[in-house]
């Protein structure tokens, strides 16, 4: 095993560094996807692996979170390798108690194992009303967005909360070293006739990890107030975050988002899948993500009305005179849906190392028809 299998996000780092910064192109959502469907499919993907987290990555793209799109590929292409990451693997029912459900990866693919675990949960809550889900030992899940819009589409409501276990990345509140992980929250809430789902995603650090990799790829800095280097200072330069001695990423919003961060490792880690962002639990070679996630159906909640009431509170709000520059109040998933839609039309903004990495992996891999796809 060579050294960029020791950690995936400085191996990703590592991907075409010459071309930092170099133009900004736009690539079509559809040869986009068939270049990274026939990348996947060539590192021993089946074909519906290969469709499912071809799909995912790109959706992330169209939906403006580059930080989980196609670029996630240079952390991936390693750890398959070093058998690391496990190709055609699926949710396996390791537990039901009650409202409860346990589910492991068996460290494949994280977004069809979530996906396939979100099924089985969402099989449940329509059944029972509740379900809580665990979902353990997957590579790196993606969009955990695209896990609550599972929910809402199926009518109900998401409350998930995952943790990183691998790397720290993100100092506590008050503190100068890294200790936990970016671990993301989503809350879903479905549509109703009158407003769109409402997908809350965040991550609990003032900045996704992969945002940095996205920023050096464009030669751009942070803003201020995200990122410390390694003696704890503050930086704008986001190659802190992928070369020894590592800097950290600040939790956002000081000690509230340090305290949602901790309670996701507390919640995904410890009591889901016993495996909190320890250091008996960190992989500096892989990233594995454990969820908790709540699922409910909302009719059985005991308002009739709840939509009606739903739909009252988002017209009120909606209804807050914006600041100078502003043209609406915007909810939850709602910039997502704009800028998917803007992307469709106007094609996804890769940078020159992005598209470096994917042409070079076609080479590696004899997939010509990628360099042609993203010609």
């Amino acid at each position: 095993m060579n050294d960029s299998h020791k950690d995936p996000f400085s191996a990703a780092a590592s991907f075409n560094a010459g071309v930092y910064g170099t133009s900004i192109r736009p690539v079509k959502a559809a040869p986009l996807l068939e270049a990274v469907r026939l990348l996947l499919q060539a590192a021993g993907s089946d074909t519906e692996e290969a469709r499912i987290v071809a799909d995912h990555l790109v959706e992330a793209n169209l939906r403006g979170h580059d930080s989980h799109g196609v670029g996630m590929l240079s952390m991936y292409m390693p750890a398959i390798e070093a058998g690391l990451l496990r190709p055609n693997q699926h949710a396996a029912v390791i537990g039901r108690s009650g409202a409860f459900l346990s589910v492991a990866g068996g460290h494949g693919y994280g977004q069809v194992i979530a996906r396939e675990a979100m099924d089985l949960a969402i099989e449940q809550a329509q059944r029972e009303g509740l379900v809580a889900l665990s979902l353990r030992d997957t590579h790196h899940i993606g969009r955990v967005g695209s896990y609550g819009e599972q929910c809402s589409r199926a009518g109900l409501v998401c409350i998930a909360f995952v943790n990183v276990a691998s790397r720290p990345m993100v100092a506590p509140h008050d503190g100068i070293q890294a200790r936990l992980g970016t671990n993301p929250i989503c809350i879903a809430v479905p549509a109703t006739q009158a407003t769109p789902a409402l997908i809350l995603d965040f991550a609990t650090s003032a900045v996704a990890v992969g945002k940095c990799r996205v920023a050096m790829g464009k030669g751009q800095e942070m803003a201020p107030g995200l990122l410390i280097d390694a003696e704890g200072n503050g930086t704008r330069d986001p190659k802190v975050m992928f070369s020894d001695p590592y800097g950290a990423l600040l939790p956002l919003g000081g000690h509230k988002g340090f305290g949602l961060a901790l309670m996701c490792d507390v919640l995904a880690g410890a009591l889901a899948s016993a495996m909190p962002g320890t250091p008996t639990h960190q992989s500096a070679e892989r990233i594995m993500n454990n969820m908790f996630a709540i699922v409910i159906d909302p009719a059985r909640g005991g308002n009739a009305g709840w939509a009606a009431d739903l739909d009252d509170l988002v017209a009120y709000v909606r209804d807050t005179p914006a600041a100078a520059g502003v043209d609406a109040i915007r909810m939850p998933g709602e910039p997502e849906i704009r800028t998917r839609e803007k992307r469709l039309a106007e094609g996804i903004p890769l940078d020159g190392a992005t598209l470096a990495m994917l042409t070079g992996l076609g080479q590696e891999r004899g997939v010509a028809e990628v360099a042609t796809l993203l010609a």
